[in-house]
This record gives C-alpha cells, sequence and structure tokens, in this order.
C-alpha cells in the first residue's frame, strides 16, 4: 500500500509540473521560415500564432499563389519547431521517464 501512495503523490507532482510547463509554453515562441527567409510566422509553444513577416516583393497580384505557399510552409515549420520544443521540455520534466512508444504528453 505504501507505493500506491507514493505513486499518487509521484503523479499530483507531475500534474503541478506539467501545468507550471503549460504557463511557461505560453512565454516561449519559434519562428517557421520559408523561401529563404522572405516568409516567416511565429509561434508560442502552445501553438497559438503570434506574428507573421512578408517580404514586400511578395505583395504583388502575380505572387498570391507563391505568397499562400510559403505561408503554409511557414506556418508547417514553426509548429514542427514547436513540437520539437514541447517535447524535449517534456522530457526534461519527465526527468528521464521512459514512456512507451507514441505516448503523448501532455494529455
Amino acid at each position: 500500500m505504501k507505493n500506491i501512495g507514493q505513486m499518487m503523490k509521484q503523479a499530483q507532482e507531475m500534474q503541478g509540473r506539467m501545468q507550471e510547463m503549460q504557463e511557461k509554453l505560453k512565454e516561449e515562441s519559434q519562428t517557421g521560415t520559408a523561401g529563404g527567409g522572405l516568409v516567416s510566422v511565429t509561434m508560442n509553444g502552445k501553438g497559438d500564432l503570434q506574428d507573421v513577416t512578408i517580404d514586400p516583393s511578395l505583395l504583388s497580384a502575380d505572387e498570391k499563389e507563391v505568397l499562400q505557399d510559403l505561408l503554409v510552409a511557414a506556418h508547417r515549420d514553426a509548429k514542427t519547431k514547436v513540437d520539437t520544443f514541447v517535447q524535449e521540455k517534456t522530457q526534461e520534466m519527465m526527468g528521464g521517464l521512459q514512456l512507451p512508444p507514441g505516448f503523448k504528453m501532455p494529455f
């Protein structure tokens, strides 16, 4: 029975750490780029879009489709960076705790 109590205490501590991490993720940001830097998108650690920068050379009617494609690519790049960042921070927080493959944190 002592082990169950200890496990519950560890679970509560982990929950507290997860809440702290969620708050910290709002403050962190990652920037994705596309087109050699012609378009950049910045997202916070929660995946919320914070900023979009577009090179003026893309702001013509002729470049509409290119701009749309570059925005999608920059968003994808930023999202990948955010996901990687969150995964790294989660692993740090877990302190090397081995989770089953495919197990995603936070829940």
